[in-house]
């Protein structure tokens, strides 16, 4: 069983940066692609960010060039540095990871950007 829990939510102004942290049960993060979802207020889950286990990156049109994903496989954590935050980035943000056929999901971490 594999639980993922997130931290370092809360609210920022526009302009700011917060940084997310997805801590892993197990060292599932280095063997496994990692992703951070969003979902927002009457809107669908939607892929944020994701990186492999060889370090491939991707990102969200919406967030290329402000939010960068990483993993510290020592501490079986995946990172999300969030700059230049915009009110439509105010979501609950979640990490994920699917391994084989299972998915696994954190609780979610609730990021809200407003002056």
């Amino acid at each position: 069983q594999v639980q993922l829990v997130e931290s370092g939510g809360g609210l920022v102004q526009p302009g700011g940066s917060l940084r997310l942290s997805c801590a892993a049960s197990t060292s599932i993060v280095r063997f496994y692609a990692m992703d951070w979802y969003r979902q927002a207020p009457g809107k669908q889950r939607e892929l944020v960010t994701g990186i492999t286990s060889g370090n491939t990156t991707k990102y969200a049109d919406s967030v290329k060039g402000r939010f960068t994903i990483s993993r510290d496989n020592a501490k079986n954590t995946v990172n999300l540095q969030m700059n230049m935050l915009k009110s439509e980035d105010t979501a609950v943000y979640y990490c994920h990871v699917r391994v084989g056929t299972v998915h696994y999901w954190g609780q979610g971490t609730q990021v809200t950007v407003s002056s």
